[in-house]
């Protein structure tokens, strides 16, 4: 990056990346074609991103802790399940083409838009999580397989845990927010190493990248808390429509994913 334009961009995209993440899902759609229009390669895109989301999901596990939601130790069996995943996810690609698999996971959040409008409503008193025996552990091999996409490129996933965590798990919106970035700032630890030994991650991009990221993560996350889950139900409906929409229409990052490899 040579114009000091490029760094305003960085902040901005990242802060509205951290943002989106921390109450939905679906950012790294936005940061990766951002750090690839901006020359990084794209698998070294994917690494730099890394740095990014481990910032983001540390002050947005953070904030949700500072207002006094916390899921642990779940999040933390989920979250090392996941890690395991991510090291094999971190050292695979998925043999698809671009476009295919950008159609397939505009179908995958489409169906958890309608899961969410027309799945019969839980009341929040009838809310009775289940985070202990068997849902724990359907939790735990779950997550597993979350943790090897979440290795491989990420992008996306946060809609489908909030889809897994809320309706398995039976946890209101806040809480599963909660439980996602704390088990995806755990395994993130493990993929981002795997793509340092692997020289595919610019610290300097990713670091200024994460200035964004960490401060809109903070911020939504304790606006989340506030708002409650009628907040987090709307932002997730209208991002979910937007990626998929962009999914299906437009190409991820105009190159084959094969390149990731």
């Amino acid at each position: 990056m040579e114009e000091w334009y490029h760094y305003v961009l960085l902040i901005g995209v990242g802060f509205a990346v951290g943002f989106i993440n921390t109450v939905a899902g679906g950012g790294s759609l936005l940061s990766l074609p951002v750090l690839i229009f901006l020359g990084l390669p794209p698998s070294v895109a994917n690494g730099t991103n890394r740095v990014a989301i481990v910032i983001q999901t540390a002050l947005a596990t953070a904030g949700f802790k500072s207002k006094g939601v916390s899921t642990f130790p779940f999040n933390l069996y989920l979250g090392i399940s996941a890690l395991i995943g991510a090291i094999i996810g971190a050292y695979i690609a998925v043999d698809i083409k671009g476009q295919t698999f950008n159609k397939i996971l505009a179908i995958v959040m489409i169906s958890v838009v309608l899961i969410i409008i027309f799945k019969p409503k839980l009341r929040l008193e009838d809310f009775q999580e289940r985070l202990t025996g068997k849902y724990l552990w359907i939790g735990i091999v779950v997550f597993f397989f979350f943790g090897i996409y979440g290795g491989f490129i990420n992008a996306g996933l946060g809609f489908i845990m909030i889809l897994f965590l809320h309706y398995v798990h039976q946890m209101t919106l806040v809480r599963v927010n909660a439980t996602k970035v704390a088990v995806v700032f755990i395994y993130t630890l493990a993929a981002l190493a795997v793509f340092v030994l692997n020289d595919k991650v610019n610290w300097i991009v990713g670091l200024i990248l994460a200035i964004g990221n960490g401060t809109g993560a903070w911020l939504a996350s304790r606006i989340s808390v506030k708002k409650g889950d009628g907040f987090i139900k709307t932002f997730l409906v209208v991002m979910v429509v937007i990626m998929a929409i962009k999914l299906w229409f437009f190409d991820l990052y105009h190159v084959d994913l094969n390149e990731f490899k």
